[in-house]
């Protein structure tokens, strides 16, 4: 009896309540939770644990909300659509407020010269600066140009102080004594006037109001230009369409290499092409000869030149010998007196010239666009835009690089015009031996295009591998240089 009462006794000291049960440990637990008797780094971590678990939970709740992709992409509003109508509007007032801005005293900061003021302002600053006793030029120190600008808000009025600022003259080339050139900061004076200008035109052009001009909308401002260039206003009516189109696809060509349609205007602004438009603006007929005219590509000298042979059968009719209106391969080689690679023009049709209707790759022929965008390339061959059509012609293998054996195959073409031009026998290794040295690219094993742009050589190259005439011209540089020379010298 004894014996069994103990050992119950014992079994029942044996047994331990549940930690949860116990009064002590839930209060220490509570006390720890709440974090009082913590240190400050421990109250600092726990309470950016709590921070983090609460963002966490917040981007698992958004993301099980959203529950799809969000779109990138906005329709454009319909033509004639409540939407389009609205956006037209606002359009146009914004625009109608901002060349307020620009034609009046209200906004010292935004204010555009016309024509008068700028003459104006030429006239201060020829009238106010000093010759330079060793080059002639007319130049100014920081004294000089604050005291012009002086004169010119007198004679002009607040809108032209906002070009004699301290950071504008800074911008300038200064000689030893200090002093800038008056010219390049009259020209840089005109260049943002004309700029500030042409976005306002553009913009009132851009239809869907997206930063971006399509080829009729381009067509358009230059088509409005045209009364206020000096050597193109007597332009006639006729070929004044025909003008546009050419004129802006050279636009195109250069600043919508990726042949999306439309050019940025921010592009189009920065661009070359509009800098060389607007000199027929600067320039009156008198002044520029019949051989600027010429160099200028917007020249109505130069567009004829390329016009000529769609109108008086001098080139794209000439070369139309079926009068289909689009040239074919064959057509094509007589281009340039025929002095193009047969494999050059294999190569233009299979990357820049598009498949027939039918299908059927012998059906396609260069229209008209493919055309101009043909001569661009060739007339533009150190420009990235021109060199990047071109490089796609002679990478053969479309693998974005030329090996040795592409040099081989693409001079081959080259050397066979060479030798029945009467000319004498090359190797064809020692030439491919050449364009490596010209070119250095960065892989001794290939040429990429990154290559051919870098070495400042790549319109050479390119002219050495498609045209035997261009071949020539290297292998004959010397000479041709010399007779440069020649007439330098004798006048």
């Amino acid at each position: 009896m004894y014996s069994g009462s103990s050992d119950g006794e014992a079994s029942t000291q044996r047994k331990i309540p549940a930690a949860s049960s116990m009064l002590w440990v839930r209060n220490l637990r509570r006390f720890i939770g709440s974090g009082a008797g913590l240190g400050s780094e421990a109250l600092m971590e726990l309470e950016t644990k709590r921070i983090l678990l609460d963002i966490f939970k917040a981007k698992q709740q958004k993301s099980a909300e959203a529950g799809t992709i969000p779109s990138f992409y906005k329709k454009k509003p319909e033509e004639g659509s409540i939407s389009h109508r609205v956006q037209r509007l606002a359009k146009y007032r914004f625009l109608k407020v901002f060349e307020f801005f620009l034609s009046s005293n209200q906004k010292q900061s935004d204010l555009l010269l016309n024509a008068d003021d700028l003459d104006a302002m030429w006239v201060c600053l020829r009238e106010n600066c000093v010759i330079d006793d060793a080059t002639g030029a007319e130049k100014m120190n920081y004294e000089d140009f604050c005291h012009i600008a002086s004169v010119c808000t007198e004679q002009i009025g607040l809108k032209c102080r906002r070009f004699f600022s301290p950071s504008n003259f800074m911008k300038f080339e200064k000689d030893e004594s200090g002093r800038i050139s008056i010219l390049p900061f009259y020209l840089y004076v005109m260049r943002t006037v004309s700029l500030t200008q042409a976005r306002i035109d553009m913009s009132e052009l851009d239809e869907d109001s997206d930063g971006f001009l399509q080829p009729h909308e381009m067509e358009n401002y230059i088509e409005g230009l045209i009364p206020n260039l000096a050597q193109l206003r007597d332009m006639p009516d006729g070929f004044v369409q025909m003008y546009c189109r050419i004129a802006a696809h050279k636009f195109f060509f250069f600043c919508d290499p990726h042949k999306r349609g439309k050019a940025c205007i921010k592009k189009v602004l920065l661009s070359n092409c509009l800098q060389e438009l607007m000199e027929l603006h600067q320039e009156s007929e008198e002044e520029a000869t019949d051989t600027e005219q010429a160099e200028n590509w917007f020249s109505l000298t130069s567009a004829q030149r390329i016009c000529g042979l769609f109108f008086d059968l001098y080139m794209f009719l000439a070369l139309d010998k079926d009068m289909s209106g689009s040239l074919s391969k064959q057509e094509l080689r007589d281009y340039a007196d025929g002095t193009l690679t047969d494999i050059f023009i294999e190569r233009v049709f299979d990357e820049h010239v598009r498949r027939g209707k039918n299908g059927n790759g012998n059906a396609r022929e260069m229209d008209f666009e493919s055309f101009l965008d043909f001569v661009l390339a060739l007339e533009n061959k150190d420009t990235p835009e021109g060199l990047t059509y071109l490089f796609r012609c002679i990478d053969l293998n479309g693998r974005g690089f030329l090996t040795t054996a592409d040099i081989h195959t693409l001079f081959r073409d080259v050397h066979q015009k060479w030798i029945e031009g009467g000319n004498y026998e090359l190797c064809i290794e020692d030439v491919r031996d050449e364009v490596w040295d010209m070119v250095k690219p960065a892989d001794p094993l290939r040429i990429t295009l990154a290559d051919l742009l870098a070495c400042k050589q790549g319109g050479t190259v390119a002219s050495m591998l498609i045209d035997v005439r261009g071949f020539w011209a290297h292998d004959n540089r010397e000479n041709l240089l010399q007779e440069e020379e020649e007439p330098e010298e004798e006048h």
